[in-house]
C-alpha cells in the first residue's frame, strides 16, 4: 500500500525534479511479451520526456511492438539508520528520497526541428558549460546527424510523485532525525534536512 502522506500532488515540485535530474529508467515490453528496463539519459521538455539513441536495437524494436511505456526517475538523499530513532529495534530504518513514475506513450520524433530542440536541451543539461555549437536542424554541420539519430518522445498519460522525507513523523521525531543528520554531516544530509522542513506538515503549519 502506498502511503498517502508521501504522495506528491504539486505539479511544480514534480516538474522541477524532472528538470533537475538527467538519468532515468525506461520500462518496455519486448516483442516476445517479456518486460525490459533500460537505463538512459533524458531531458524533460515541454511536458514530455525525450531521449535519443540508435535507430536499431532491442529498445527500438520493443517500442515499435508496443508504444505503452513507463519511465521512472529517482534520487536517494539519505539513509536513515534505525538507531536515529530507536536504540534497539531495526524497524525505523528507512531512506529519504524523491521518485517520479510516468506512464505514457512513446513515439519516434521525425520532425527535425523538434529533434534538434530536444538534443540541444539535453546538451544544455549534460554540458552546461557549453563548449559546442548549438544544435540546429538547419545547420549543415548538424542536419545529417540530426536526421540519422533516433529521438523518442514519451507523452505522459499519468505522472505520480513520491517524496519521502519523514512526513509521517511527529514533530518531536522529525526534530530528532534532523539533529542526527546534522550531527552525521554526510554530503547530502544538510539538503535532506531542508527538504524535511519543506515537506513536513508540522513545519508547514508553523510557517
Amino acid at each position: 500500500m502506498r502511503r498517502k502522506e508521501f504522495q506528491m500532488e504539486q505539479d511544480e515540485d514534480i516538474r522541477l525534479f524532472l528538470q533537475e535530474m538527467s538519468f532515468g529508467y525506461l520500462a518496455t515490453v519486448r516483442e516476445d511479451g517479456t518486460p525490459s528496463i533500460t537505463p538512459l539519459n533524458y531531458v524533460y521538455l515541454n511536458g514530455a520526456i525525450y531521449f535519443h539513441g540508435s535507430r536499431m536495437g532491442e529498445k527500438m524494436n520493443s517500442l515499435a511492438s508496443c508504444s505503452s511505456v513507463s519511465f521512472c526517475v529517482a534520487r536517494e538523499y539519505a539513509i536513515i539508520p534505525s538507531y536515529f530513532r530507536d536504540p534497539v529495534l531495526a524497524c525505523p530504518a528507512t531512506a529519504y528520497f524523491k521518485s517520479v513514475l510516468i506512464s505514457g506513450t512513446a513515439s519516434t520524433v521525425e520532425d527535425l526541428a523538434e529533434k534538434a530542440e530536444a538534443l540541444q536541451a539535453m546538451m544544455v543539461k549534460l554540458q552546461p558549460e557549453g563548449g559546442h555549437k548549438p544544435i540546429n536542424a538547419s545547420d549543415s554541420d548538424y542536419r545529417g546527424r540530426v536526421k540519422g539519430v533516433a529521438v523518442v518522445r514519451i507523452d505522459p498519460d499519468q505522472i505520480n510523485g513520491k517524496f519521502k522525507f519523514g512526513q509521517n513523523l511527529s514533530a518531536e521525531k522529525m526534530t530528532q532525525v534532523a539533529q542526527q543528520l546534522d550531527r552525521r554531516g554526510n554530503p547530502d544530509d544538510a539538503e535532506t534536512i531542508q527538504l524535511m522542513r519543506q515537506y513536513c506538515p508540522h513545519h508547514i503549519t508553523e510557517q
